[in-house]
């Protein structure tokens, strides 16, 4: 052994890892988190596991529901922009829509945040926007995990994940089964990409158009930050009060696949969907994104939800009473399309 190997003494944070860092980190989550913590939460942040005791009230046989997902490279604009207080937000709504088309209501939410080198500012904003949503979802941030792993990620880069348990009673559960001819889809409104396509958005606006993302665009009316940083939305709130007062035969959240490989995904076989593009208007951001990308219709489809975020089909007598109750909220809502026989197809007229 040489007698410069016998000097060297390496310790974790020689290596790029900052244990005090992550303690500190972990003390401003658990001021975070807390905040969306109520009686059925049993646990702090920072234990091995996180303690949820759920309360069936009058479900008869309760079901729990989970999902898990992350934001995609919609991150990439949070880096370019340095603003990371909304892509918590946006990762918990989607999560939310995802098990919500079951007709469940969120109990609890798990992050996973992955950097190379821990920021506690970029952290804290992160849970920052875990915790909105959380709390504007009804659920507990119960925990999660903050992982720093030095020369995995690009200086400034990381990642983010979650996972989300809902419960309903499973009587109650919405999975496609009783849709049938005749039935009405009703669409609710997005505000934009919400997050899927943003691969596809990224090489249009900064590969072809050249873009920078605190250029204004006259088009959108606001810089490129603004327009493809919109929080995703979250339809809990529309979606239960509705459920508490109508029948509905199944729910589609449209995320990646867009309309097509979304809803497609809830239409029992021998049927399919017939839906008419002419029956909302295309909001400016994919319109933009079409004309400066020379991208075909179909994949415009196939890639962004092309405006609509979430799609109800409810039987064709209901659809009046139940466009009224979801015209109660601010979401702009839109009678899309009908059930038709066909071979499990989404048909874009």
């Amino acid at each position: 052994m040489s007698n410069q190997s016998e000097k060297t003494k390496l310790d974790y944070a020689s290596a790029g890892v900052d244990i005090k860092a992550g303690e500190d980190a972990v003390e401003k989550i658990k001021e975070l988190a807390k905040g969306t913590f109520g009686p059925n939460v049993l646990s702090e942040i920072g234990s091995f596991g996180g303690f949820f005791k759920p309360d069936f009230g009058p479900m008869k046989a309760p079901v729990l529901i989970s999902s898990a997902d992350g934001v995609g490279t919609k991150l990439r604009f949070a880096f370019l922009s340095d603003k990371h207080n909304t892509v918590g937000e946006d990762l918990v709504n989607h999560c939310v829509n995802d098990i919500l088309v079951h007709g469940a209501k969120s109990l609890f939410f798990l992050d996973y945040i992955a950097t190379g080198k821990l920021k506690q500012d970029t952290v804290a904003g992160l849970v920052e926007g875990l915790a909105r949503g959380c709390t504007n979802g009804g659920m507990a941030l119960l925990g999660g995990e903050t992982a720093e792993m030095p020369g995995f990620y690009q200086p400034g880069e990381y990642d983010l994940a979650g996972f989300i348990v809902g419960m309903v009673d499973q009587d109650k559960i919405i999975n496609g089964s009783t849709i049938k001819e005749g039935d009405v889809c009703i669409g609710i409104a997005s505000n934009g990409l919400h997050t899927n396509g943003y691969t596809l958005a990224r090489k249009i606006l900064f590969e072809v158009v050249k873009l920078k993302v605190d250029d204004h665009v006259k088009e959108l009316g606001c810089t490129v930050a603004e327009a493809f940083m919109r929080v995703h939305l979250s339809y809990a709130t529309i979606i239960h009060a509705l459920l508490e007062k109508h029948t509905v035969n199944g729910m589609a959240h449209i995320t990646g696949g867009g309309i097509p490989g979304n809803l497609k995904r809830i239409i029992p076989d021998k049927l399919s969907a017939r839906i008419d593009r002419s029956t909302w208007e295309t909001p400016a951001i994919f319109s933009f994104l079409q004309e400066h990308g020379g991208v075909e219709r179909d994949e415009m489809f196939s890639a962004f939800n092309m405006g609509i975020g979430y799609i109800v089909v409810v039987d064709k007598a209901d659809t009046d009473a139940v466009m009224a109750e979801l015209g109660k909220f601010e979401h702009d809502i839109y009678r899309i399309g009908e059930i038709v026989k066909g071979k499990n197809k989404v048909e874009l007229a």
